[in-house]
């Protein structure tokens, strides 16, 4: 054997690879450190908003904004991250969206009021919103076909596990430190995630070569195109942030917004079609498998990001847990879906995608019906162990829907996929968070006026509920007292129940879904996958 052949490395080397030289294994967890650093921060302020507006001097619902102007400005930068890759090269890309993330969120951290934390806000979004889809396309082009789904398994521990340690994470910190803390923690990451990057990932050359003959051709940006798309993007993403709290329709602010999405939305189509050099490739929806993926991706956004706002939400509400302990109780599903994403990522390789896929969906399915069985007496074993058994059926979905997104897909596309499948998660995500909150609203009232109307004085079981309430507070209350105690003890009971039973109904809901998305699936094209050779072979 010559001394070129030992020193040929065991894996297989590809053209666009970004590992170069070094074990691509050892790339892929690099990349991954710096998505789960940002999507951690797509969930982490969640369970801190309370601090923020006090520590601020602001209300609750003016502080909401810290959330939505992340939300906007990712949205935005998210299907344009491809075609920047293009221009700027992907390495240099990724290295400059980490910089801007980190160095944003430390003037998060230092921010002296709310206007100020809002831009640092949009500043980290922006920065934030381009790191998953380049770092996807990066993997989708340094592993071959038969690695991808073990792969995409190692870096989807970032995408998926973040969101459920978030809550945790981010109600410890706030609890026993501070909120400035939540923005901090990403300093050090973001810097470790700098230096590896720049030591171990590396730029193909075929990639330069094709840089630099965009450039040399001219660059053409697309602006009509970009303002199309912030202005679909960003006014979708405010409408679905805002939706709930301004009564939808009814504000004319969320319904100017809701023109403006749409309209531009409408634009933004035959636009990007007809360029020849698109800043978002929308030619990529008419290949069936693409598109079946970049649905099905819109699916699993809508359960996780939703599910995974709506437990926490619960528990604190309605059975008076801490923000650390609501936390806990998303953490068992963390460690589950750890385990199932190596397993998960071993079977890709064996067992169709489609079928893996139809699996999850009837899983997640199931274990949402499990949580229609929610009652006052709920245990943290409960909640635990509901997540769980969803947390197991995800993995089913994240995996073989990103591995399969690319099948087929010209090798020069797979930046603008990637950009498009995470635009799908996060729009999924927003859309489900929204419409969770639509149902609970509405269904809490038709429930409180439902159960309102059971409590009629010639009701029997009304009377003997009643005179129980009054004998009780009559041990520590005047006669007059204790029945005017008794009434609000029973509307807090009826208040209770009616929160409870529009939990249920979201929790079906999203189980019907999921049920009826199972055979989705099947309806994609079977893969074929493709060894490829070794340089020199």
């Amino acid at each position: 054997m010559s001394d070129a052949a030992a020193r040929q490395p065991v894996w297989d080397v590809l053209p666009r690879s970004a590992a170069g030289n070094h074990n691509p294994w050892l790339v892929a967890v690099v990349l991954s450190i710096a998505t789960f650093m940002e999507v951690l921060d797509t969930s982490i302020a969640n369970v801190s908003l309370r601090n923020i507006a006090g520590s601020l001097a602001v209300s609750l619902d003016e502080s909401t904004w810290v959330l939505t102007s992340y939300l906007v400005a990712s949205a935005v930068v998210l299907p344009i991250s491809g075609w920047l890759a293009g221009v700027v090269g992907r390495k240099r890309f990724n290295m400059m969206c980490i910089a801007t993330f980190t160095v944003s969120s430390i003037l998060c951290a230092m921010a002296p009021n709310l206007q100020s934390l809002i831009v640092f806000r949009v500043i980290q979004g922006a920065g934030g919103g381009g790191l998953a889809p380049v770092e996807q396309s990066m993997l989708a082009d340094t592993f071959p076909a038969r690695q991808r789904g073990q792969a995409f398994a190692l870096y989807g521990l970032a995408v998926i596990v973040a969101p459920t340690v978030g809550p945790t994470l981010g109600g410890w910190l706030t609890d026993h430190l501070s909120w400035h803390w939540i923005f901090l923690i990403n300093g050090p990451v973001g810097v470790l995630a700098l230096i590896l990057v720049q030591w171990l990932v590396h730029e193909p050359e075929i990639l330069e070569r094709e840089r630099r003959a965009r450039l040399a051709r001219g660059l053409k940006v697309d602006w009509i195109g970009f303002l199309l798309v912030a202005m679909s993007l960003g006014s979708l993403e405010i409408v679905l942030d805002k939706g709930v709290e301004d009564d939808w329709f009814a504000s004319r602010f969320i319904l100017t917004f809701a023109i403006m999405a749409l309209v531009s939305f409408l634009l933004l189509i035959p636009w990007e079609l007809s360029r020849e050099d698109p800043i978002v490739n929308l030619r990529l929806f008419g290949r069936r498998q693409f598109a079946t993926c970049v649905a099905l991706m819109f699916a699993v956004g809508a359960i996780l990001f939703s599910s995974t706002q709506l437990l926490p939400q619960l528990v604190q509400t309605n059975f008076q847990y801490t923000a650390t302990l609501s936390g806990l109780a998303l953490m068992p599903g963390g460690l589950a879906m750890a385990l199932m994403m190596p397993l998960v990522g071993f079977l890709s390789g064996r067992i169709a995608p489609r079928y893996l896929m139809a699996v999850g969906l009837t899983v997640v399915a199931l274990s949402m019906w499990h949580l229609t069985s929610l009652g006052p007496d709920a245990n943290f074993g409960f909640f635990a162990w509901g997540r769980v058994y969803q947390t197991v059926g995800l993995p089913l979905l994240f995996i073989p829907i990103l591995s399969s997104s690319y099948v087929g897909l010209p090798q020069q596309d797979t930046d603008q996929a990637s950009a498009l499948v995470n635009v799908a998660r996060n729009v999924g995500g927003s859309m489900g968070i929204s419409l969770a909150n639509t149902v609970l609203a509405n269904s809490e009232q038709i429930h409180h006026n439902y159960l309102t109307d059971q409590l009629v004085p010639s009701s029997p079981a009304y009377q003997l509920w009643l005179q129980d309430a009054i004998a009780q507070f009559s041990a520590v209350a005047a006669p007059p007292d204790a029945q005017l105690r008794a009434y609000a003890l029973i509307e807090q009971v009826v208040q209770q129940q009616a929160v409870l039973l529009s939990y249920i109904d979201v929790f079906a809901l999203f189980a019907i879904i999921a049920a009826m998305l199972a055979p989705v699936p099947l309806a994609l094209l079977r893969p074929q996958p493709t060894t490829a050779p070794r340089p020199g072979r």
